[in-house]
């Protein structure tokens, strides 16, 4: 079937079946490849877009459920003011290691400050917690937030928080991801207690 589609300010018009996921739509038919594959189960956020504003998986998503709406993806966040302050931050942190989930990271940090202007440590908990990084680069991601926000970079969260953090993570069932996608959020847990431990200096 074909579609017509808003992607980073421009309506793109292509031909797939429709239960083929905006991923794939991405990679494939427009050579947007940013957006990265990694679990295929929304359960990592790697392959996290902008539908309305609003930081969506976009392997769950299928072109058909898109509609009209507005997608924005990591080639063209940083044509927004947030975006560009939240890719100048991870810029200045020297927050990528890999690289594999940081379209993703920076998409949902981006999505985050879009709404708030003065997030407090919670609120980067709550809106980062389905973005996993197997480097463990949550420290650095946490301060590139903070600094694009304005705000200082520091962990202000308490040890019950810090717990609380990795739970969230930690909570997320292995059993309904392919066997790839397991194996990246296996590794990816046995890092992510960084995310609670770890300080900035």
């Amino acid at each position: 079937m074909k579609y017509s589609i808003h992607v980073n300010g421009a309506i793109k018009r292509v031909e797939a079946d429709a239960d083929t996921p905006l991923l794939w739509v991405l990679r494939d038919t427009l050579n947007l490849k940013g957006t990265k594959f990694a679990c295929g189960a929304g359960m990592c956020g790697a392959c996290t877009v902008h539908l309305n504003g609003a930081a969506t998986r976009s392997c769950l998503i299928s072109i058909a459920n898109v509609g009209s709406g507005v997608v924005t993806t990591i080639e063209g966040i940083g044509d927004t003011p947030v975006g560009k302050k939240v890719q100048q931050a991870w810029l200045d942190i020297d927050v990528v290691q890999c690289g594999c989930c940081q379209a993703g990271q920076i998409m949902s940090a981006a999505a985050l400050l879009a709404t708030n202007t003065n997030p407090s440590d919670a609120n980067i908990d709550h809106a980062m917690a389905g973005n996993i990084c197997r480097c463990a680069t949550y420290p650095r991601i946490r301060a590139a937030i903070k600094l694009a926000a304005g705000l200082p970079m520091i962990d202000a969260r308490g040890a019950d928080a810090r717990s609380t953090s990795r739970s969230l993570r930690q909570s997320r069932p292995a059993a309904a991801l392919s066997m790839s996608g397991a194996l990246f959020c296996v590794q990816a847990r046995r890092s992510a207690a960084a995310y609670c431990s770890t300080d900035i200096t």
